[in-house]
């Protein structure tokens, strides 16, 4: 019973990793696109990203998730997504990215506003143009300051990623909580617990080294 259980929570668990790089791979830079577009001196592309970051920060990803995945069939009357599993799992990953995106965005621009005003001077003085003052001057820098906080964000996303079954995303704890029904035993639920441990783990030491590699800015 044990490999049973063993081998259909590596199947959730391969979902959950799907889920969790995807998301990393399309928020990271969207991330930085939309922080962007925060910074816009024209009102007319900053005020609309401020209120939809605003909005995704202020509202639980549980409800984005409902949304995304029901909302154009209740108000469009359009099955966007269809009934299967690839379908459920797009939904899910749209709003994980767009999710995600705004919080990171907000990490990039706490970052870029914390370097000093007298270093764009210094590149402007220089004859750097913006673009040569953010990739020379301003990135490994602003690298340097946001992986502490890019960190926590991407160690609760392994942890959201179990949000996914709400819209029936057959992710690791889909299958876990599974056998509670098929064998009426609750112990492969706790089981799932090792799975994110050890995937915390590993992202912690990870991102314990890139700190470290990074600790000549000191």
């Amino acid at each position: 019973m044990f490999w049973i259980v063993t081998l259909s929570l590596l199947e959730g668990f391969l979902a959950t990793i799907k889920l969790f790089a995807l998301t990393l791979v399309f928020s990271l830079p969207l991330g930085l696109l939309i922080c962007f577009g925060s910074m816009n001196k024209l009102p007319l592309i900053r005020v609309p990203i401020r209120f939809l970051i605003w909005v995704v920060r202020g509202t639980p990803l549980m409800l984005q998730l409902l949304i995304i995945y029901y909302g154009p069939g209740i108000f469009l009357r359009l099955n966007v997504w269809g009934t299967s599993t690839s379908g459920r799992f797009m939904a899910a990953l749209i709003a994980f990215v767009i999710n995600y995106a705004c919080y990171f965005s907000e990490i990039y621009r706490g970052g870029i506003q914390s370097i000093p005003v007298g270093q764009y001077e210094a590149a402007q003085v220089l004859g750097m143009t913006r673009w040569q003052t953010f990739k020379k001057v301003i990135l490994l820098q602003l690298i340097k300051r946001i992986v502490p906080p890019i960190s926590n964000e991407v160690i609760t996303l392994v942890k959201d990623t179990s949000l996914a079954r709400v819209i029936a995303v057959y992710e690791i704890i889909w299958n876990g909580q599974a056998f509670i029904k098929s064998s009426g035993i609750i112990w492969p639920l706790f089981y799932t617990g090792a799975f994110y441990l050890l995937f915390s783990g590993l992202l912690t030491l990870l991102f314990r080294y890139i700190e470290k590699k990074l600790s000549y800015f000191r």
